[in-house]
């Protein structure tokens, strides 16, 4: 199957190609695959993409910004695959697909983040090292600017890999990472219902300037875990939404992403809008 854009530079060839509904794409888009290629609902594939493998799956609400590079050494063997899960964000990345990389949910990949699945060079025959493994990372991780990920790799849900870190073993317990090699560095605690409240209260009150910048005048109150913008219910707990959404809601949503409080609906971000 081939899908092509002339006027975009867009060159997609796969046994199978799935493109969710809302899906769009930048510029320079080079994709070769010899298994599937699918995109979920509301996802975004930027400029100057180059997926090569077996099979690349994404799932819904992806965001790449632009410069993804997928495949690497051994991206013609049958286990290079990719599957990632919904609402990530990806950047300039380098994903080897040389053995199966698995994604979770909600993960994270900040720019010039990579991820290795082999490593080898002079003979083994000569007690020279090689390594071929897959990576699976789990739901809700972030994996900090310019950070590795070696072959072999496992990581629990909700780590957090600091800027710079080299992860060279498993992550088996949530928490803060960092360092070259990555090592624990402290736990993350949850916030007491109190403590929630009142930094509800404060990213609000941060809010209101960022509003008055973008020149909107939004009625914004609080019913601690809803925060309910010109009748737009939102769970900053759960995430959970209802109501009419607005260029307010809208504007509000991108903001409070900025603290983790994720809330995809079918709009969008509205920092996103320019690229579209």
């Amino acid at each position: 199957m081939k899908y092509e854009n002339k006027k975009k530079n867009i060159s997609i060839i796969a046994n199978e190609i799935n493109i969710g509904d809302s899906v769009s794409f930048g510029n320079n888009i080079n994709i070769r695959l010899k298994g599937k290629f699918q995109i979920g609902d509301h996802s975004r594939l930027g400029d100057n993409a180059n997926i090569m493998g077996n099979n690349v799956i994404f799932g819904e609400y992806l965001f790449n910004s632009s410069g993804l590079k997928i495949g690497g050494g051994g991206r013609q063997h049958p286990d290079a695959n990719l599957t990632m899960g919904d609402r990530c964000t990806i950047h300039n990345n380098f994903i080897n697909v040389c053995e199966p990389i698995v994604i979770g949910d909600d993960v994270g990949l900040s720019p010039e983040t990579s991820i290795l699945s082999h490593g080898y060079w002079l003979s083994v025959l000569e007690g020279y090292p090689a390594s071929f493994s897959g990576v699976k990372i789990g739901n809700g991780v972030i994996v900090g600017y310019r950070s590795l990920i070696m072959m072999g790799v496992s990581i629990a849900e909700n780590v957090v890999i600091g800027a710079n870190s080299v992860v060279t073993k498993s992550i088996d317990k949530k928490g803060i990472y960092a360092g070259s090699p990555a090592r624990f560095i402290k736990d993350i605690i949850p916030l007491s219902r109190k403590e929630r409240v009142e930094k509800t209260k404060e990213i609000i009150e941060k809010y209101k300037l960022i509003a008055k910048y973008h020149d909107l005048t939004p009625e914004i109150k609080i019913e601690y875990p809803i925060v309910t913008i010109n009748g737009f219910k939102i769970n900053v707990e759960t995430f959970d939404y209802s109501g009419e959404e607005s260029i307010e809601s809208d504007d509000f949503r991108d903001y409070v992403r900025k603290w983790g409080i994720r809330i995809y609906t079918p709009r969008g971000f509205k920092s996103n809008f320019s690229i579209e």
